[in-house]
């Protein structure tokens, strides 16, 4: 039971990280609708890709990559709470979301985890 919350967890704090990068969308959007299946799907799909330690970072797989590119980011990041972020590493976060052509948007926030870059 540890390990499947754990697992949630991690692939959590990435839908949400990722659902930051999409254009459109940010971070900082209210969370709009349910995202409890965007959250099993990544966990079935993406838990590999944003687990600690925080090297070596290991490109996602093509499945990995199409959940990231239909979840509901805005909802998913605000479930990342920092008990989340002890559980997943936000830097592979961001890596999977950019390598998926979802980046989160530099300077915004999943959760408390400020997304490098700057604000420009």
């Amino acid at each position: 039971m540890a390990r499947l919350s754990l697992a949630c967890l991690v692939l959590l704090a990435f839908a949400m990280a990722a659902a930051a990068a999409r254009p459109a969308t940010t971070a900082d959007a209210p969370p709009t609708g349910n995202c409890d299946q965007d959250l099993q799907d990544l966990i079935a799909s993406c838990q590999d890709y944003v687990k600690f330690p925080a090297d070596p970072k290991i490109p996602p797989s093509a499945t990995c990559c199409a959940v990231i590119q239909r979840v509901n980011i805005p909802c998913l990041c605000s479930k990342v709470t920092p008990t989340v972020e002890t559980l997943i590493c936000m830097d592979k976060v961001v890596y999977v979301a950019s390598y998926c052509k979802r980046p989160l948007k530099p300077g915004s926030k999943c959760g408390s985890y400020p997304v490098p870059g700057s604000l420009a």
